[in-house]
């Protein structure tokens, strides 16, 4: 998976076809075509192995912070680190490919119910305004924090946390 990933990172995800993979990873076309009839699955299967890898990430950090406020943060500071990487990482058309609504409609589901969480406890706190409901608070946030992809710097990632996490302050009475 991650030779098919760097060939198209490298030639765009159209270019690499089944031979060159096998031929990369020295695996017989035969074996290859046992586990993923094309390219295109390929590239899928590492990036839902990805995905995966980062709602776990989220999950963890989610269960290792007591304070609301305090895991918050953290998990917003990484979903921002993510998104920020993911775009440093990879081709446009290759992103394009790999996150075609259909494909990644789970995981974004997974991630919002992860962000409402913590921002119910959160707003339970009274440190995240409940005049607007969590889910609500939780789309906002996956959609700001998103911007994280076209920030030149890890500077201006923490600025877009900053930002989004002060949008989600309760309002002076």
């Amino acid at each position: 998976m991650e030779t098919a990933w760097a060939l198209a990172s490298r030639h765009g995800p159209m270019s690499v076809t089944m031979s060159q993979v096998a031929q990369e990873t020295g695996i017989g076309r035969a074996t290859l075509y046992k586990y993923f009839p094309d390219v295109e699955s390929i590239l899928h299967a590492r990036h839902e192995h990805q995905v995966l890898d980062h709602l776990g990430r989220l999950t963890e950090l989610k269960n290792a912070t007591v304070d609301p406020q305090e895991r918050l943060e953290v998990v917003l500071a990484a979903y921002a680190k993510i998104c920020h990487h993911r775009a440093r990482h990879g081709t446009a058309a290759l992103s394009a490919l790999s996150h075609r609504p259909e494909r990644v409609a789970g995981a974004e589901t997974q991630v919002l119910a992860l962000f409402e969480e913590v921002l119910v406890d959160a707003a339970v706190a009274g440190t995240v305004r409940s005049d607007i409901a969590a889910a609500e608070l939780a789309a906002y946030c996956v959609h700001a924090l998103g911007a994280a992809a076209t920030v030149p710097s890890k500077a201006a990632v923490r600025r877009l946390v900053s930002l989004t996490l002060a949008a989600l302050s309760p309002p002076d009475p």
